[in-house]
């Protein structure tokens, strides 16, 4: 028995260590996926830090830095750091010469020229952070008046679709009617149509009703829901069970407060869900904006950065810093929401 047990003991533990060589595997290579992803948001953030001269001479290094230099007899050289007879000293590299060489001199001794390979001495350089390129950015375009622009469209919009999709969701998972399944399913095809297809007859509608130039065309469509947003509640509340409906029911509740008092409460991860990818998508928008959007003043951010991006095509780092101010947001809502989302990410696609 005792050889029985141990046998079964070290299966147990190859497992064990199978399992944990398995995990520790997963997470050097999610760990290494995630910093592949995050290069180019870092060279982004660099980009943005530096300023023009940098950009021209040392794009492809991720930190903002500036060759040290040493004035000698008025003009300014840049510093090395160089081997001379096995000492290391820092010396200014007063001229190149052929076959890869150079010649350096101490600063305090400027007279004395020494000839060494260049690329086996290590050029000196210092921080060089240019936080006013933000302020620069912001000064170049009408930021925030493209931001306010940006959050009407969003949060409004936002405010509507959860709305009227919690509406329709509610009536296609908790009501019985003839036909309903099939009504379900021509909603869903309607993801199908491209937004190309109905373009010129919503732009002709809406020009009808005034509202080419303003706002409306990016947030009133909000308030009638849309096939992506209502599945992903539907499946939702599907996973609530339907003796609270009947619990809320016995004690005098009507449909409506059904809805506001039992299902919305136990959706709170799927409202989130759906609310951020409405932010993302709103936020990041840039077709319709120029589509209905004709003048400065009623641009939002993707139209204005876009333009900003033509007009101002050399200074790169100007982009770069209004780039990294637009994305911020996202980031930030993400990373403080990120366990309710996703978790309502996964009971969503769940039939209860």
């Amino acid at each position: 028995m005792k050889r029985i047990a141990d046998f079964f003991g070290s299966i147990t533990g190859s497992i064990k260590a199978s399992e944990f060589l398995f995990k520790g595997i997963t997470t050097l290579l999610l760990a290494a996926g995630a910093v592949v992803i995050m290069i180019p948001l870092a060279f982004m953030v660099s980009t943005s830090l530096k300023d023009p001269g940098q950009l021209r001479s040392d794009a492809n290094t991720l930190i903002p830095r500036k060759p040290q230099t040493a004035e000698i007899n008025g003009e300014k050289f840049n510093l090395y750091q160089v081997t001379v007879d096995g000492a290391s000293l820092e010396m200014a590299m007063i001229k190149k010469a052929p076959g890869g060489m150079a010649f350096f001199a101490d600063p305090a001794r400027p007279d004395e020229l020494i000839e060494l390979k260049l690329n086996e001495q290590i050029a000196l350089y210092s921080f060089d952070i240019h936080w006013e390129n933000y302020p620069e950015a912001l000064n170049a375009m009408p930021f925030f008046r493209y931001l306010g622009n940006t959050l009407i469209v969003t949060f409004v919009g936002m405010f509507g679709m959860l709305f009227s999709s919690s509406l329709v969701a509610y009536g296609f998972s908790r009501f019985r009617a003839p036909w309903l399944n099939v009504l379900f399913l021509l909603l869903l095809s309607t993801i199908m149509l491209p937004s190309q297809v109905r373009l010129i007859p919503i732009y002709i509608f809406y020009q009808k009703l005034g509202w080419v130039n303003t706002l409306l065309p990016l947030i009133v469509p909000q308030f009638f829901a849309n096939a992506y947003d209502v599945f992903l509640l539907r499946q939702f509340f599907m996973t609530i069970p339907l003796e609270l409906d009947d619990a809320a029911k016995i004690d005098g509740a009507n449909p409506l407060q059904v809805l506001l008092y039992i299902i919305l409460p136990q959706a709170r991860p799927a409202l989130v869900s759906v609310g951020i990818f409405h932010f993302l998508y709103a936020w990041n928008d840039f077709y319709e904006p120029l589509i209905f959007l004709h003048t400065r003043e009623n641009w939002t951010l993707a139209v204005g950065l876009q333009t900003f991006d033509a007009l101002y095509t050399i200074n790169t780092h100007l982009i770069m810093a209004v780039s990294v101010l637009m994305i911020f947001p996202p980031i930030l809502l993400f990373f403080f929401s990120q366990k309710i989302f996703t978790q309502g990410v996964v009971f969503s696609g769940v039939k209860g």
